[in-house]
């Protein structure tokens, strides 16, 4: 019998920002207040960017209330 290793409580839920992102491209504002925290050791938003597996595509003229969050290949990857 094989057993898939336990992932760590802040990988699981940057699995589950990866999803709720990957569902449709967020509005830059929207995931901010969903995702951004003070607690350092919740720091998913940041760890995703960081890694590359989500991106902020601009919003032309509309600055950053008008960029969207998208997954990467590589955030994809992982889900």
């Amino acid at each position: 019998m094989t057993t898939t290793p336990s992932l760590a409580p802040d990988r699981m839920l940057l699995r589950q920002f990866l999803a709720w992102v990957a569902a449709e491209p967020r509005p830059y504002a929207v995931a901010m207040e969903a995702w951004c925290t003070s607690c350092p050791r919740l720091s998913i938003w940041e760890d995703a960017l960081a890694e590359g597996l989500v991106r902020i595509r601009p919003g032309g003229e509309g600055g950053m209330a008008a960029a969207r969050i998208v997954v990467t290949e590589a955030g994809r990857a992982l889900l």
